[in-house]
């Protein structure tokens, strides 16, 4: 199937052929569709705190935080193109459109009319405006004239602002006072809050496509010291790039690896589920992770911090009796009372499935079954009343083995033609905002190697098109999805406040994104 140029490209990625014949192989086989057994939602699954408790877990983090390393960990290589595909559709058709009142109804179009009609409403409003009179341009004129393509140019492309070719953490988010601030920066502010260490270092680690590092490096670089000084902290910044040996092949739809037109093989990088590598690079104690595009104003941020550090504190608190557990467990020196304690533990406060033939184990097989079902890493995922926005939920689902656990579910892994699942998710209530702390080390403060807690067989497969011809497309387990699939799982209810991400340009118009 390889010729010597082919091997010679698969090993430049640090991928084996043996590597790209397993890719090749799921192509074929495809990946099956998880099975739920029901919705977690509150009282079965999804543990909810009432405000009193949610305070109680904030001020243990406090009391906690200074014995541990924290980071947050902050996917941040997407491009922000998706967000301008509406603006991108008016400009291919626009042939000297100077009214759009004609769009404020347009079902389709009226994003339209509100981009152009709200403009100043955005944070990069300022810097627009600079750059179109910087090229002697006046933007009120322009918008008065209908002189709507030439304001695309100025925003989209290197004209001006050069949006299009920007990751999304780089726009201008929000508007202050002293300036506006791009979506990177919020996450530098939010970290102050709940990533930093006793000696006033907050980590931060961004994962950056290659060619948009620099550009992050320029921006934080310029922009760190205002927040360190009222702050009074130091900033750590680390970055990341998904590795080329996370690529995955593309095949045509026959299965058969899929060429360029010089001959050699197109790979494809393997989404955010090969960020478990960049993730596993990592050595701290404590990993928040959240996404580059949810952040909100200052204003309305307190909830944020709140909740951040309640599920930190629910995560500290949790880790250590585990940890003093898996202690006991390994000396083995344990009565049958002091074993069933655990258990009641393991399944009550971890929600960890204890199938009823542990009932009939041996005492040392109990042990062990324990041991192993707490040595694993372990993760708290807030999660959101569902209102409409798309996203993955909380599931119980079993696996290949009979046994249950607590899962984040994507669609696209669920087969909504099978009539007991459909009835499975009409009776889900909460989705997936990307809301996690991670503790990453066992009890003897050594690393978990990550790579060993996937599912590989929770992939997602799509149809894309290359040079007009379609094209198989494979990506690795999720994130949060099956490339956590083995941790310890807690899902635990939070405000939708804290759920706030920017998947349009018009998303920055909700009041969430606005100022006071």
């Amino acid at each position: 199937m390889f010729n010597k140029n082919d091997i010679n490209q698969i090993k430049s990625k640090g991928l084996t052929v043996k590597n790209i014949e397993k890719q090749i192989a799921y192509f074929k086989s495809g990946f099956p569709f998880i099975k739920l057994k029901s919705a977690a939602v509150p009282g079965n699954g999804l543990k909810t705190y009432n405000e009193e408790e949610i305070i109680d877990l904030d001020t243990y983090f406090d009391r906690a935080y200074k014995d541990y390393e924290i980071m947050k960990f902050v996917p941040a290589s997407g491009a922000a193109s998706r967000m301008f595909k509406q603006l991108f559709e008016f400009q291919e058709k626009l042939v000297d459109e100077k009214d759009l009142t004609q769009y404020e109804s347009d079902e389709k179009n009226k994003s339209i009319y509100k981009f152009f009609s709200e403009l100043k409403s955005f944070a990069f409003y300022s810097d627009l405006e600079t750059v179109l009179s910087n090229k002697g341009f006046n933007i009120n004129d322009l918008l008065e004239s209908g002189q709507y393509e030439l304001i695309l140019d100025y925003f989209l492309t290197d004209k001006g602002l050069n949006y299009t070719n920007l990751p999304k953490g780089l726009l201008a988010f929000h508007s202050y006072e002293d300036g506006n601030r791009f979506a990177v920066e919020e996450h530098l502010v939010e970290g102050v809050h709940y990533s930093t260490d006793a000696n006033k270092v907050t980590q931060l680690h961004l994962t950056v496509s290659p060619e948009h590092l620099e550009r992050f490096e320029k921006a934080i670089f310029n922009r760190k010291k205002k927040y360190e000084n009222k702050f009074g902290v130091k900033f750590q910044i680390d970055y990341s790039q998904q590795k080329p040996s996370t690529d995955i092949i593309a095949v045509d739809m026959d299965n058969n690896p899929f060429r360029l037109n010089d001959g050699s093989l197109l790979f494809r990088p393997g989404g955010h589920g090969a960020l478990i590598e960049n993730l596993n690079d990592l050595d701290a104690d404590i990993i928040f992770i959240k996404n580059i595009d949810n952040v909100v104003p200052d204003r309305l941020r307190n909830t944020t911090y709140l909740y951040k550090k309640a599920i930190g504190g629910l995560l500290i608190k949790l880790q250590e009796k585990t940890f003093e557990f898996l202690k006991d467990l390994n000396s083995g020196n344990l009565s049958d009372e002091e074993l069933e304690g655990i258990k009641r533990f393991t399944e009550n406060e971890l929600n960890i499935f204890i199938p009823h033939a542990y009932k009939g184990y041996e005492k040392m097989d109990r042990i062990d079954y324990l041991y192993n079902k707490l040595n694993r890493p372990i993760r708290i995922c807030g999660m959101v009343k569902n209102e409409g926005e798309p996203g993955g939920g909380p599931y119980w689902v079993v696996n290949t083995n009979d046994e249950l656990s607590l899962q984040i579910v994507e669609s696209s892994q669920m087969d909504l033609d099978e009539s007991s699942q459909s009835e499975i998710i009409s009776k889900a209530t909460h989705f997936n905002p990307v809301d996690l702390v991670c503790g990453i080390k066992n009890y003897k403060a050594e690393k978990f190697d990550l790579k060993k807690y996937v599912d590989p067989k929770t992939g997602f497969i799509s149809i894309k098109s290359q040079n007009g011809k379609d094209l198989k497309a494979q990506e690795l387990p999720g994130l949060w999805n099956g490339a956590m699939a083995d941790w310890v799982t807690i899902f635990v209810e939070t405000p939708l406040i804290t759920f706030n991400p920017v998947k349009t340009i018009n998303d920055l118009l909700r009041p969430e994104h606005q100022p006071e």
